[in-house]
């Protein structure tokens, strides 16, 4: 019978305060789940979302080095030669030579490039507020600051 008493107490007691997910692990599922939504948009149009994030990181900084492209690229150092090419083959991208230093090869938004931007701007967009719908103007300047500052502190 005591045994018995137990078991409903255990059962009828209060759940054990969890844990919290670490926000390590948050941030990876936020990615996670928009980098999929974004491979789903921009996928008619043949590329990828590690390609369209490339892609955005020349609209913003245009005539990259690889190296640097990987780095605000999310990718090593290996991934981006195949990206490159890839895009480069595509017509979304040209390679020139950087007058000031010749054996470096400057990477460059084509026309093509911006115009397929341009294309995926309104529905990039319209993911990005889908993601923050729940949240108010003020507390996604807040998210974009923490996101910022939390990234500066890891780089």
């Amino acid at each position: 019978m005591v045994g018995i008493q137990t078991t409903k107490a255990a059962a009828s007691a209060p759940q054990a305060h969890k844990t919290p997910p670490s926000l390590l692990y948050m941030v990876k599922q936020v990615e996670l789940v928009a980098r999929s939504h974004l491979d789903e948009l921009v996928k008619p149009s043949g590329i990828t979302a590690l390609q369209y994030t490339a892609l955005t990181v020349l609209e913003r900084h245009d005539g990259l080095s690889a190296a640097q492209l990987a780095r605000d690229s999310f990718v090593t150092a290996q991934s981006i030669a195949d990206l490159v090419r890839t895009l480069e083959r595509r017509g979304l991208i040209r390679r020139v030579r950087n007058p000031r230093n010749r054996r470096e090869l400057l990477i460059l938004l084509t026309e093509e490039g911006r115009e397929l931007l341009d294309r995926h701007a309104g529905p990039v967009r319209e993911l990005e507020e889908r993601m923050v719908r729940e949240l108010t103007a003020h507390q996604t300047e807040q998210l974009r600051t923490a996101l910022s500052k939390a990234w500066h502190a890891l780089s």
